[in-house]
């Protein structure tokens, strides 16, 4: 029986339960990792870090066509149902109040701290063709996003990557004179500690497992700068906000993931201070997982056609 998930958007290629039996045909390593859970349906185990990754790499090449997607052990192995969600939302936005998604390259997007797996980037131009630049402070993340354009020639004529050389930046050393951005998005460090990274990835692991365990598996991934900043979420997005009103004529939309409700308040103060034109809050939610997208921009409407 076909089951649909709840909350994703409704272009999401992901609102269906998982057909394994394709995903194992793309990757059969796969079968090593599915069973039956106790209601007959088929699954994995999500806490265990190989399961994940080879799901991922399964789901990317059976839904968006990409060849060999890997990443380092080290790194943070996304759920790419989520990940497509937030693309879907920004197309929503770019469409506004017409409905007509606009597609080609003629839409280009930034990615901020696109990491080693280089998904925003790699669903985004299969789903609606846009050009992408992805970013990162880790030049070894980079070098992963690269080897893997480097086995999808298809992709890698419109994905750019570009290495921020100063992790206090941005936009800053990314963007020349010369640059125009439709949006820019970003998935930002939620921990304000490697320390709470730590207890918030045990919880999670916890959950996930059965609650008879007494020792679960630490499903810990991620880089540093994939999982925490100094003054978690709402310092790194109030920086990237302050920075933005430098770059208000050369990106439309600047768009970022909200994990703490929270901390909208805030952010919305330090905009409206900051003068920007609209600012709108997207609601997201992938199961009992709530997220938002903060979007603002500083171009009125009657010049928005410029981008």
């Amino acid at each position: 029986m076909t089951t649909e998930k709840s909350g994703l958007h409704t272009r999401n290629l992901h609102r269906n339960s998982y057909n394994f039996d394709e995903l194992i045909s793309c990757v059969p390593e796969l079968k090593h990792y599915v069973f039956k859970n106790s209601y007959g349906n088929l699954t994995i185990n999500f806490s265990i870090p190989k399961a994940v990754k080879l799901l991922n790499k399964a789901l990317l090449q059976h839904f968006y066509q990409v060849k060999d997607w890997d990443i380092p052990d080290e790194n943070l192995c996304p759920p790419i149902p989520g990940r497509a969600d937030y693309i879907h939302y920004i197309a929503d936005l770019l469409a506004g109040n017409s409905k007509d998604i606009p597609g080609g390259l003629s839409v280009k997007g930034l990615d901020i701290g696109t990491g080693a797996n280089l998904v925003y980037p790699l669903i985004a131009h299969r789903s609606y063709g846009w050009e992408m630049v992805g970013t990162d402070i880790s030049q070894k993340s980079l070098d992963n996003a690269q080897k893997i354009l480097d086995e999808n020639p298809d992709f890698s004529e419109n994905i750019q990557l570009k290495l921020q050389p100063e992790s206090n930046f941005i936009f800053k050393n990314i963007l020349t004179s010369k640059d125009k951005f439709t949006f820019s998005m970003c998935n930002p460090p939620f921990h304000d500690s490697e320390e709470s990274a730590l207890k918030g990835n045990l919880r999670k692991t916890k959950n996930l497992q059965n609650s008879k365990v007494h020792k679960p598996n630490l499903n810990f991934s991620g880089q540093e700068a994939e999982l925490w900043c100094e003054g978690g979420e709402i310092a790194f997005i109030s920086k990237m906000i302050e920075e933005s009103v430098l770059y208000s004529s050369q990106i439309l939309w600047f768009t970022t993931l909200v994990s703490k409700k929270e901390n909208l308040s805030k952010l919305n103060s330090l905009l409206k201070k900051l003068d920007a034109f609209e600012v709108k809050t997207i609601d997201m939610a992938q199961g009992q997982k709530i997220s938002r997208i903060l979007a603002w921009t500083f171009v009125p409407k009657n010049r928005r056609n410029s981008f």
